[in-house]
């Protein structure tokens, strides 16, 4: 159980490689005996964020204090935690028993405690019949046991894991999953553990702390992360969700579908626009005209195991996805609705692409490394100018004739009646596309803006 005192904090840390930003001003507290894990896509920095506490690299900037010291400099085999690793790194000429003494050993540690402590630790990771065994005959979940065991003797005060059931197969992995929430429980020892694994987060987890591109996006209980994310990347990465634009009418009333719906949601203003997350087991079938909130028609329906997933096409052209414990014949006509309580209403994080760019001459302008025909009129070569550009009007080509620039496809969000793609463009810059098409991740495109779509603005009145 997770106790008032913090253990360990990140202060404005920020970690760069090759000029690259890995970490970008993180400000994390992990409270003593607190089970936290660190979630996000690969690249995210959460592998980084844990290797900086385990002191095998040094921040760029800010500070790590563990029980409120500042530990720079700290060697990693001084500081009072254990790291486990994804490939377990055991000592293949050891067996089991001297792999995990081996610390203790160094130590110079009595053998009388080293046996005892050893002997815990195998029954702790209920290998207490396995002390003799060579390391290299063990199953992937018996060395991933080993490993743990080793850094569990050592009695740290936080013990490190860097996705250490990432190579074991579903099963094992599931049931490693339970063992480790069970010693967790036993010891009251803080975890901090890393994952990729949404699943695996929310079952492990008192806190889950969801990282993309160096930033924490949210921190929460599983059931917050789950029930309320705070933007689109945290909805879309935790479990199935249907994303969609809407617009906040007022408190507790949005629209969204081409409907309006009742919400629990309130100081978003009035008639502003809204991304709205109802995740795919909200979405209710009726048969009750009078509580019938759209319509919509079964387009396919899959047998997951347990529940049925079924995609429909509703009565204003949206796709939505649900989840029901009922099939539904493809092709039916069905009634639904959605409960108050099962909307989550997020505020936009933009409305539009903006980027600083420079008149060049006259009816050309400079951004995303290129240069763009457009209306410069009451503009001065060389003034630095705000560009605007909105999602829809940005085309993708697959080609890089008449494109002005290129880039890849980043990531893709789908919306109900589009997709919302981030596009990187050669330049590491970010470009927001709202299309029709289907693209698929890292595909190459080329980017092309028409001049009536490019909107200037002077640098000084944006920032006024």
């Amino acid at each position: 159980m997770a106790k008032d005192r913090n253990i360990i904090e990140l202060k404005n840390v920020s970690k760069r490689y090759d000029g690259k930003t890995i970490l970008d001003n993180i400000n994390l507290y992990i409270k003593e005996g607190e089970f936290v894990t660190l979630l996000g896509p690969s690249g995210c920095g959460k592998t980084t964020t844990l290797r900086l506490i385990a002191g095998f690299i040094q921040p760029d900037e800010g500070c790590i204090l563990l029980e409120g010291k500042d530990i720079a400099g700290m060697p990693p085999y001084q500081r009072p935690l254990n790291t486990v690793f994804q490939r377990y790194a055991l000592f293949p000429h050891l067996d089991v028993y001297d792999n995990i003494a081996f610390g203790l050993k160094l130590k110079k540690t009595p053998s009388d405690e080293i046996d005892a402590r050893v002997r815990k630790a195998l029954k702790m990771v209920s290998m207490t019949d396995y002390e003799d065994r060579d390391v290299d005959s063990l199953s992937g979940g018996q060395q991933q046991r080993v490993a743990i065991a080793r850094a569990l003797v050592n009695e740290p005060k936080v013990l490190l894991l860097d996705e250490p059931l990432s190579a074991l197969d579903r099963k094992m992995r599931e049931d490693m999953q339970i063992e480790l929430k069970e010693m967790h429980r036993k010891l009251g020892i803080t975890f901090i553990y890393v994952t990729h694994d949404q699943e695996e987060a929310l079952t492990l987890s008192d806190t889950v702390v969801v990282l993309n591109e160096g930033r924490i996006q949210q921190i929460g209980t599983p059931m917050q992360i789950y029930n309320e994310p705070v933007n689109c990347f945290v909805a879309d990465f935790i479990g199935e969700s249907n994303i969609l634009n809407g617009r906040m009418m007022r408190d507790r009333r949005v629209a969204f579908l081409k409907h309006e719906f009742d919400c629990v949601d309130e100081g978003f203003g009035e008639d502003v626009p809204v991304d709205v997350v109802v995740r795919p087991e909200d979405i209710y079938f009726t048969t009750d005209p009078a509580k019938c909130q759209f319509t919509a028609k079964v387009k396919s329906c899959t047998f997951k195991g347990v529940h049925y997933e079924m995609f429909v096409d509703t009565d204003k052209g949206y796709e939505l996805m649900i989840q029901d414990y009922d099939p539904y014949p493809v092709g039916s006509e069905v009634m639904l609705y959605i409960d108050p309580d099962d909307i989550q209403v997020m505020k936009k994080e933009r409305r539009w692409n903006t980027f600083e760019g420079k008149v060049v001459s006259e009816g050309k302008v400079e951004f995303l490394g290129a240069e763009f025909d457009c209306d410069t009129a009451g503009f001065e070569e060389g003034e630095a100018v705000s560009v605007t550009v909105r999602f829809e009007k940005v085309d993708l080509l697959d080609h890089e004739d008449e494109a002005a620039t290129t880039g890849h496809v980043d990531s893709i969000l789908y919306k109900g009646d589009h997709y919302h793609l981030t596009i990187k463009t050669d330049d590491g810059e970010k470009v927001w596309v709202d299309t029709d098409d289907i693209w698929d991740k890292n595909d190459f495109v080329g980017i092309r803006i028409l001049p009536e779509d490019i909107h200037l603005e002077k640098t000084e009145a944006k920032d006024a």
